[in-house]
């Protein structure tokens, strides 16, 4: 279990992100068309997830738009924005924002995502979403970088993480 903050008061999570250089667990995540996808839906390419607890929050939404930004010219890497926002919702935010380098996907159906990636916030005023977490994972399905964000109004760290995507090209 992992300790981080929301607005400085302590709040625990699932677990630990995945070890590097272990292999990523499997997800079945829904896509905004309502299909489901899983690891081997990405094959042969980095994996970048951008976990937030919801699209509809200033620094989620910030982290969406940078990752965005940054995966447009990244050939061989996908950024998935992973939350347990709605499809529908997700779709809307990527639409409204002209976000269209990123996949956003969704524990709408299989909530072992965060389970699997230790990423649920199990108390706090966010209990039952998902932490703010960057997880790399290389075109052979390992962990390649990690970072739990301590703080949930914080953002990640992008720079460290695109540089991480690059390396594992």
């Amino acid at each position: 279990m992992a300790t981080i903050t929301f607005k400085g008061n302590k709040v625990t999570t699932s677990g630990i992100l995945p070890a590097i250089g272990t292999k990523a667990p499997d997800f079945w995540l829904t896509r905004g068309s309502l299909a489901d996808a899983g690891l081997a839906d990405f094959t042969d390419k980095v994996k970048i997830l951008n976990i937030v607890p919801s699209l509809d929050t200033g620094t989620c939404a910030a982290s969406a738009r940078a990752f965005n930004k940054a995966a447009d010219g990244l050939d061989g890497v996908v950024v998935l924005v992973v939350s347990r926002d709605l499809p529908f919702a997700q779709k809307r935010f990527c639409e409204a924002e002209g976000i269209n380098a990123v996949v956003p996907l969704s524990e709408l159906r299989d909530r072992a995502f965060g389970a699997n990636y230790g990423v649920e916030m199990k108390d706090g005023p966010l209990a039952g979403l998902l932490s703010r977490a960057v997880v790399v994972i290389g075109r052979d399905d390992r962990v390649v970088y990690t970072q739990q964000v301590p703080e949930i109004a914080q953002e990640p760290d992008y720079a460290a993480a695109l540089e991480a995507a690059k390396q594992a090209l």
